[in-house]
């Protein structure tokens, strides 16, 4: 039967996606019998408040995926095919992994909640509550945010050299109502915006939604610290004369690429001279597991001007929704007002919370620990994309954060393979939903952090078979004499 679906929001996961992974789950794990029939989209968007064509595109996605098949006039039914026969595919691998019985799932670029603290999170919430400033944290309060948290932020930016006496913050819930309100302030319908190309979707959506113009900036996928090309940036600067450029520096979303301070440098200075606004989402920043940071680029002299965005999203607890962004004064005034008119109040309550866990020492602890976890399961991606990929694939290698990136060898097409897996109870994310102007049919997202190495070292090795067997078999048919018809 048709689960009853629940949907997160505000959520870095858009709608029909929920929708999606939420059915996708219950026909995997047999609670949808093949040939069941799929509620209308008109009722199903009815009874969850959703938008009719939010629904239209998670049952397209299904079908895309081979899971459902939709006919005119009578509806949308459960259409699961056979599963992998892992029998007749041993002579291919040596050890071929039996068939799950569980979702595993490389999809969700997040933190593990196993690794939360839940009983020091417990006596942080007490702490607070029956603090003597209870009743003024339960008030109403400024769109700026919490301003004890506010100060606290700025103070560490400011000893990093990642802030200046110019500069001020803005509480956000997340990173994503940071770019909703950057968009809304600097990019306009008309405007051009410069992502990286593959993106996080969240990030395109954003600009395009509000009418700005987005072009891709090709991000280069060799070694740990690569990130997107100076050289195409230029050309672009110079050809289309964008408003603003939005970079992830660090541990980039999908690919975990890291853009090296040279070359951080020669952006900034490309940015200066085109009067290119640059917008730093340093969102993965403070997850590194190998290797020596590099100097944000909110740090280069005269970087006043530079936009930077932040979380506790990812190093401690994704729920509570609590980003900032740091930027001019009088920027940040303007963001302040655009916040205002859409929220009016912040949550102070999380926010106090936060920032209690961190002053206490807790958040440093935990993150302490979800390094050394960050840093096994790393390992644990990197060696079985090593041993399980096929021939000719290339995949990077993050010092940190949570994603990486993996392109396969042609003809491979990442968005077909991922219904194969879907039918084996492994899930990825293909690439097309990352690319900007280019394609991204051959790559394809795994998320690292939310799995123990035992299951990314057995999700690879399903998805490894998977890979290999296709791959095989196309080469078989390239090499097989086309018949000459007489």
């Amino acid at each position: 039967m048709v689960p009853e679906i629940h949907i997160v929001s505000p959520s870095e996961v858009p709608y029909y996606r929920q929708v999606y992974e939420q059915i996708r789950v219950a026909i995997l794990s047999g609670r949808m019998a093949r040939g069941e029939r799929l509620p209308p989209t008109r009722e199903l968007a009815g009874s969850i408040g959703l938008n009719r064509t939010t629904i239209t595109a998670a049952y397209e996605l299904l079908e895309n995926d081979g899971l459902i098949k939709s006919h005119v006039g009578r509806g949308s039914f459960v259409e699961w095919a056979n599963r992998v026969d892992w029998e007749s595919i041993i002579a291919a691998d040596e050890n071929p992994p039996a068939a799950p019985s569980a979702l595993i799932s490389f999809s969700a670029s997040r933190p593990s909640e196993m690794q939360f603290p839940l009983e020091e999170f417990r006596a942080t919430c007490r702490e607070v509550i029956d603090s003597k400033d209870a009743a003024n944290i339960l008030q109403l309060g400024p769109a700026s945010g919490y301003e004890p948290l506010r100060r606290f932020i700025l103070e560490q930016l400011r000893s990093r050299g990642e802030a200046g006496e110019n500069d001020d913050i803005l509480i956000t819930s997340g990173c994503q109502q940071a770019f909703d309100l950057i968009q809304r302030v600097l990019a306009p319908r008309g405007e051009t915006v410069v992502l990286e190309d593959p993106v996080y979707p969240g990030v395109r959506s954003v600009f395009q939604r509000g009418g700005a113009r987005v072009i891709g900036a090709p991000v280069t996928l060799r070694g740990a610290r690569s990130g997107v090309e100076v050289d195409s940036l230029e050309r672009i600067f110079e050809k289309e004369h964008p408003r603003l450029v939005v970079l992830t520096p660090n541990f980039q979303n999908p690919t975990g690429t890291t853009i090296p301070e040279d070359a951080r440098k020669q952006i900034f200075e490309l940015a200066r001279r085109f009067g290119v606004i640059i917008v730093e989402d340093d969102l993965y920043g403070g997850l590194r597991y190998f290797g020596e940071d590099v100097r944000a680029m909110k740090a280069l002299d005269e970087a006043d001007d530079v936009i930077l965005l932040g979380s506790f999203s990812k190093i401690a607890f994704p729920g509570l929704r609590v980003g900032w962004c740091v930027g001019p004064k009088h920027f940040i005034a303007r963001l302040s007002e655009a916040k205002e008119a859409s929220d009016l109040h912040s949550d102070q309550l999380s926010q106090a919370v936060l920032l209690r866990f961190a002053e206490t020492g807790r958040l440093a602890a935990h993150r302490k620990k979800m390094l050394a976890a960050g840093a096994e399961r790393l390992r644990a991606c990197i060696q079985s994309c090593e041993k399980e990929l096929p021939e000719g694939s290339e995949f990077t290698r993050p010092e940190g954060g949570m994603n990486l990136w993996v392109r396969l060898p042609e003809p491979l097409d990442a968005a077909e393979l991922a219904a194969r897996a879907a039918r084996e109870n492994v899930s990825f994310t293909p690439g097309k939903y990352f690319a900007v102007s280019r394609p991204q049919a051959h790559g394809l997202r795994l998320c690292f952090a939310a799995m123990t190495p035992e299951n990314i070292r057995y999700g690879l090795q399903v998805l490894g078979v998977i890979f290999r067997t296709e791959f095989a078999r196309a080469r078989k048919q390239r090499r097989e004499p086309v018949p000459v018809l007489v």
